[in-house]
């Protein structure tokens, strides 16, 4: 596993060296999600309740990968649209594969407030987050910092939201996580000091991207 880190600008490059050496991007987003889904597998080795909140870019893709894989495997399974349907083509398609299993959509956070849930997935914002949390992301944030003092266990994939990559600047409301699974390379966020303590447990996880595939930074 790779142990470099890269900025999202450069991480973004990764990617599109990945795709263009015939790993499609709706791969690389399946590959992510499902290594963040084996990860929760570990910490709960019998299916429980899950929410998973969603924001409407390719992070919520990643969000959609972990709800089916779960649906499929028995949990009980929410999906939050924290700021609506999905708006990028590989979210919107993994967003429609959920329609044929057991799991609930909602699109209000706080009807699910008096509800528990043994773990929560913050698929809000992924790397292309930056200033400050809008009213939508931190009602959402909100919601995951109560569960988590409440016993949920939260795993951010790739970072906890509200928290600038390049930077570690913590946005008021961001989430905190107890486990944060970022894909292929880390990224400054994961060793700045005033946002590595708000990613518990950091793994950084393989889609897939190989090594010789040279990106041009």
């Amino acid at each position: 596993m790779k142990h470099r880190i890269v900025t999202a600008a450069q991480m973004k490059e990764i990617e599109r060296a990945g795709d263009a050496h015939g790993l499609p991007y709706l791969q690389m987003m399946e590959n992510a999600g499902l290594a963040a889904y084996a990860e929760l597998q570990k910490q709960f080795p019998h299916p429980g309740r899950l929410l998973v909140v969603c924001g409407k870019g390719n992070n919520g893709g990643d969000g959609f990968v972990i709800a089916r894989a779960a649906a499929k495997d028995g949990w009980s399974v929410t999906v939050l649209l924290a700021e609506g349907e999905p708006k990028t083509a590989d979210s919107i398609l993994n967003f429609e594969r959920l329609h044929s299993l057991p799991v609930h959509i909602c699109a209000d956070g706080s009807v699910l407030e008096t509800q528990h849930f043994d773990a929560a997935v913050d698929a809000l914002y992924g790397t292309g987050f930056h200033g400050e949390l809008r009213p939508s992301g931190l009602a959402a944030c909100g919601l995951m910092r109560r569960l988590h003092k409440s016993g949920a266990f939260v795993l951010a994939v790739d970072l906890p939201s509200g928290i600038n990559t390049d930077t570690g600047e913590v946005a008021e409301g961001a989430a905190h996580a107890d486990l944060t699974v970022t894909f292929d390379s880390y990224k400054p966020l994961h060793i700045a000091e005033s946002s590595a303590p708000l990613c518990g447990k950091i793994v950084c996880a393989d889609i897939g991207i190989r090594d010789e595939w040279p990106p041009e930074f």
